[in-house]
């Protein structure tokens, strides 16, 4: 007991010193899970907003693969983006900067855009859905195109367009299965929150592991706080 006491005094005393090794973790995860986010909304909201307003043949099936996107075990795109990078794989044989190399911060991002794609989408989606119909159709009478039915539609599902971002953040900056995989954890260029925290738990580094911890604990907490704000915003309204 009294170790586990000074441990967390140990991480304390990281947090607040600013611990040069502890912030560049941080940062870093920030960086690949930030920009993870910005790809997979800029994707998944216009296709969650053209899944919920489109009919087509075929749609009922790619929606039950967004759903199923949803539950993806992370670990499992970290070996799909494992294979379609390496050097034997379709996408490591070609020779681009556009193209991210395994053990990158790019290939980190990949894998954490595709976990974080389904449920961006799926959220806009739902959120889409529950728009009042007839708001559509009063914005058609008046003329308008249909991308501009579609951003007022948005509009009004800004709110649960902005708990789908959220939900987004939140599967990727606690998962470790696939950015483990694909990012190797090596010091000073893939290592983020949880790999590192697995790491140094192993290593016995309890100090570091439990400051990157409460960190972590804080970033998700604050991620589930907004999201369960917004949705307070939604009943109210």
């Amino acid at each position: 007991m009294n170790e586990m006491s000074q441990g967390f005094i140990q991480a304390i005393k990281l947090i607040v010193s600013s611990d040069p090794e502890l912030w560049q973790i941080v940062l870093l995860s920030l960086q690949v899970s930030g920009i993870a986010l910005f790809v997979s909304s800029t994707i998944g909201i216009p296709a969650g907003a053209f899944l919920a307003l489109s009919r087509f043949t075929g749609r009922r099936l790619l929606i039950v693969f967004l759903y199923t996107g949803m539950g993806f075990p992370p670990v499992v795109i970290g070996l799909f983006v494992y294979l379609l990078l390496s050097r034997s794989g379709p996408l490591g044989q070609i020779e681009s900067q556009l193209i991210p190399r395994l053990f990158t911060p790019g290939a980190m991002i990949l894998a954490q855009t595709i976990i974080a794609f389904p449920m961006v989408a799926g959220f806009t989606m739902a959120a889409v859905l529950g728009v009042d119909p007839k708001i559509r159709l009063q914005v058609r009478a008046l003329g308008a195109t249909r991308w501009q039915t579609t951003v007022a539609t948005l509009s009004e599902a800004r709110v649960g367009v902005l708990v789908a971002i959220v939900a987004g953040f939140g599967s990727i900056i606690s998962e470790v299965g696939a950015v483990m995989m694909v990012g190797g954890n090596i010091e000073n260029k893939t290592r983020v929150l949880t790999t590192a925290i697995v790491l140094e738990t192993r290593k016995g580094a309890f100090e570091l592991a439990i400051a990157l911890g409460i960190i972590l604990l804080w970033l998700t907490f604050m991620a589930n706080f907004v999201m369960l704000r917004l949705q307070g915003r939604t009943v109210d309204e």
